[in-house]
């Protein structure tokens, strides 16, 4: 597999160590975390990534608002959201939107990195 730069952001803990571990471990990425929107912004303008995994339920700035944010910003970076919410319309909103995926929670770490890939055509 080839060596990715992933940026997780997400407001538990424990997702951000789980995922962040798993992906290191399993398909050898780098992993930088964020613990909010605010905080994703900043280490997505600083750092060059390949995709980012987005929390969509944060507090201060939900993942759809970081994305929105992004956007402006003239990242295109892919994102894929990360949410315990996963209804079809709201997929469906999400593919219109520009989100490249939906990851749903909770997510079988093992096969996390396989999903990412899938998602992305990597």
């Amino acid at each position: 597999m080839q060596c990715r730069r992933i940026l997780l952001a997400d407001d538990e803990n424990d997702i951000r160590e789980i995922a962040g571990a798993t992906l290191e471990v399993t398909a050898d990425w780098q992993v930088l975390t964020a613990t909010c929107g605010k905080e994703a912004l900043e280490m997505a303008r600083e750092n060059n990534v390949d995709a980012i995994l987005l929390d969509v339920m944060m507090p201060d700035m939900d993942g759809l608002t970081t994305f929105t944010h992004l956007r402006a910003a003239a990242n295109r970076t892919p994102v894929i959201f990360l949410t315990a919410k996963v209804q079809t319309a709201d997929r469906q909103r999400y593919t219109r939107l520009g989100i490249s995926g939906v990851i749903a929670k909770p997510f079988d770490p093992m096969s996390l990195a396989r999903t990412i890939m899938e998602i992305l055509g990597w």
